[in-house]
């Protein structure tokens, strides 16, 4: 399945995504430019999808600063060699620093591969990465969209995408993940650009950034 790797990518999947739900065109007009949101597969891009989990994207942003302020380059080695301290420095959560430690031991110690994951079907990776310690399908799903360029995930248990969907398609009340993973399946196999563009609509109607992603 082609991968989401470049704007015109984005263009593209926006006119079939049109096509196969009209009411995406109103959305689309909403919600202005739909940025193309990647980030280079890894350990570092994990780790800062990570530290994003249910908290506003500036206080990732500064979490993430101060950790790379002591751990630089941010490597597994380096954070098994650095231990908890600088962690807790940072600012992670206790729980936040245990999934950190769990990820880099299972690509140190167990060989994990998070480059050659992306290349996998999207269900075999989301299976394998919410196997280590802490990471959940919110994580996982969005790591597959941002690192691997996934066509067709869609992190419904993300807050902001579950508001603009019930915003912008009129819904009565805010779906659940469940609900919204229903939904969001007649815009396969494009999920992830739906995704896209619903965290644009979220900027646009709460003027702030929503997004796992700068």
């Amino acid at each position: 399945m082609k991968r989401i790797d470049t704007d015109a990518d984005i263009l593209q999947a926006l006119e079939a995504l049109v096509a196969i739900d009209a009411r995406l065109q109103a959305v689309r007009d909403c919600a202005g430019d739909i940025p193309l949101r990647r980030s280079a597969p890894g350990f570092a891009s994990l780790v800062s999808i990570i530290l994003s989990q249910q908290v506003s994207r500036a206080s990732a942003n500064a979490i993430e600063a101060r950790l790379i302020g002591l751990i630089n380059p941010l490597t597994p080695d380096a954070i098994l060699a650095a231990g908890e301290q600088p962690l807790i420095a940072a600012g992670l959560s206790r729980a936040k620093q245990r999934t950190v430690l769990a990820l880099a031991r299972a690509i140190v110690e167990d060989g994990f591969n998070l480059e050659t994951l992306c290349a996998r079907d999207a269900g075999e990776a989301i299976t394998s990465l919410t196997a280590i310690h802490g990471i959940g399908p919110w994580t996982a799903q969005v790591y597959l969209l941002v690192s691997a360029g996934h066509p067709d995930v869609f992190p419904s248990g993300d807050v902001a995408l579950q508001a603009a969907v019930a915003d912008a398609l009129g819904l009565p009340e805010r779906p659940d993940a469940k609900s919204l993973a229903g939904l969001a399946e007649s815009w396969s196999p494009l999920r992830a650009v739906a995704a896209r563009l619903f965290w644009a609509y979220y900027r646009e109607m709460k003027g702030a950034e929503a997004a796992p992603l700068p």
